[in-house]
Parts: C-alpha cells; sequence; structure tokens
C-alpha cells in the first residue's frame, strides 16, 4: 500500500505530526512519503491518504481545506484519515467541564465526513513557540485573554499520535490481506 501524508503547518508543529505518522508507517512496512499541502498536485498512485493541518480560531488552514474541496471526489474513492493538531496545553476538559478535544475539531469536519468519509478523524494536541510567531499572532497572543488560552510549549502527545498510526498501519495491513470482494470495516471518527 502506498501512502502519503499530507499536512498544512504553518508553525512546524503539524508537520513534526506528519512526518512521525509517516515514519511509523514506515516502520511497520507501509511506503509512506510526506508532502506539504501545497507540493501535492495529484494523487494518483497512491493507495491510502492522511491528511492534517493546524487549526486557528475553530478552523483548519486554508489550504488543506481547498485542497480537500478540490480533490473530494478523488479522496471519497480512497482510504482517507484526517487529523487536526492544535488545541495547547494537557487538558482535555475546560473549567466548565466541555470537551476541549472534541471543541477543537474544525468546522470544515463535518463537511469532510459527509463528503468523502475518512476512515477516522483524530485531534492532536499542538505547540505554541512564540520566537516563531508571526507579528499578527504576537499582537493576538499579547491579548490578556489570549494569554490564559495560548500556552507557549510542546504538547505533543507523541504515544497517542503513535497508536493513531500504528491504527492506520493495522487498517492497511487487513486491507492488503483481505479478499478482493470483502467488506472493509470502518472505524468511527472521533
Amino acid at each position: 500500500m502506498k501512502t502519503v501524508v499530507v499536512y498544512a503547518s504553518k508553525y512546524e508543529f503539524t508537520k513534526g505530526i506528519a512526518e512521525f505518522i509517516a515514519e511509523k508507517l514506515q516502520q511497520d512496512g507501509i511506503l509512506a512519503e510526506v508532502r506539504e499541502v501545497k507540493a501535492v498536485h495529484y494523487l494518483a498512485g497512491f493507495d491510502a491518504i492522511v491528511i492534517g493541518s493546524a487549526l486557528y480560531m475553530g478552523h483548519w488552514m486554508k489550504e488543506a481545506t481547498e485542497f480537500v474541496r478540490r480533490n473530494s471526489s478523488t479522496l471519497a474513492d480512497h482510504q482517507v484519515w484526517l487529523f487536526s493538531s492544535g488545541p495547547l496545553g494537557t487538558e482535555t476538559k475546560d473549567a466548565q467541564g466541555r470537551d476541549l478535544i472534541v471543541g477543537a475539531e474544525s468546522k470544515e469536519i463535518t463537511e469532510f465526513m459527509e463528503a468523502i468519509h475518512p476512515r477516522d478523524h483524530h485531534v492532536f494536541f499542538g505547540g505554541l513557540d512564540s520566537s516563531k510567531l508571526s507579528l499578527a499572532h504576537r499582537m493576538i497572543r499579547k491579548l490578556p485573554a489570549a494569554r490564559a488560552i495560548l500556552s507557549e510549549g510542546d504538547f505533543r502527545d507523541w504515544k497517542d499520535i503513535e497508536v493513531w498510526a500504528m491504527s492506520i498501519a493495522r487498517a492497511l495491513e487487513a486491507v492488503q490481506t483481505a479478499p478482493r470482494n470483502a467488506p472493509i470495516m470502518m472505524m468511527g471518527a472521533k
């Protein structure tokens, strides 16, 4: 199975997740490569596609959203997994007990679930390095309300990412070994 891990990342945290996923797939014997979403001009030749984007203000990055929309008919005919990167910190619930991970899901994900029927969507914690922020993001971070929610640090949970990558590898291995007309079990969306 030839797989491509496509990503949109502004400050390299999502890129790191995409590279890690591809590395884990490769370690499991899956042919996998990583490409920035802007560098993917065709999907021919790939059996499976993993697409990830950083989240900003509850949305996937524009180039990732456009990529999925532009390629929706092709993606609907492939095995696709989606991931989002962005919540900061390590808490899964806010002070009111609301689930931060479910709340972090991109507004586009519902549209993508209906259009391309991905096998799964997973939200990973991201990171923030203020030395790499654009001027606009540095200004936003100076606002009192933003300081509380824009914690600096690398909050990626590599074990969580590895478990998810290995679930993709298992699913791809099952497809490779399944009889031609066997039904494919779908994973639930998160």
